[in-house]
């Protein structure tokens, strides 16, 4: 199933997400409408908190970028309770984008290489480093679980400028080409 995707301005994108654990209610069928939103939208990643559910879930599919980043291609990943313990080297920025976000891109910079642990659908323990694209993919839904925007990472000048545009995403004042919920929308009587 579809889910709707939650703009910016929505109190769910600002909430540290909770663990979850292997009784969590119908997960399978959670993490399989994820994927399928995170296709729908055209997205390379997303968050469960981006489909108003505040749990520490995000799935990844980099293969988008395999042409520019060989380290992309193939990879599809689920992570569940991920801990980024290390970030390596030094920051480089790149120009992203966010289905929380329609029509916004924005220059982040962010460090090349990470430790992560999770635990993928089986609820095994998996522990590795991940570099370039997938450790940017990586650590941009894993701040939508630690209530961490993208508009979070540019300077405040920045966003002041962009306030505008941000209050137009919150009102639904954006073209999508997917379901979203809109926190400044009012919900019409029928």
């Amino acid at each position: 199933m579809i889910l709707p995707v939650v703009a910016y301005g929505h109190p769910v994108l600002k909430k540290k997400a909770q663990e979850i654990d292997s009784s969590y209610p119908d997960l399978n069928q959670f993490i399989t409408d994820l994927w399928e939103t995170m296709y729908e939208a055209d997205g390379v990643g997303l968050a469960a908190p981006q489909v108003n559910r505040s749990v520490r879930l995000f799935v990844v599919d980099a293969s988008a970028f395999a042409k520019d980043h060989p380290e992309a291609d193939g990879f599809k990943q689920l992570f569940i309770n991920a801990e980024i313990y290390s970030e390596e080297g030094e920051e480089w920025i790149f120009n992203e984008g966010c289905l929380s976000f329609p029509g916004m891109r924005e220059d982040i910079s962010r460090k090349p290489v990470i430790g992560v642990r999770w635990y993928d659908e089986e609820f095994r323990l998996q522990d590795r480093k991940f570099d370039g694209m997938l450790a940017r993919i990586i650590q941009h839904e894993y701040d939508h679980i630690e209530g961490i925007l993208m508009v979070d990472r540019i300077n405040s000048l920045k966003r002041v400028l962009l306030n505008r545009r941000l209050n137009d995403i919150s009102k639904g004042n954006v073209d999508t080409s997917y379901k979203m919920i809109f926190p400044q929308v009012k919900k019409r009587k029928k």
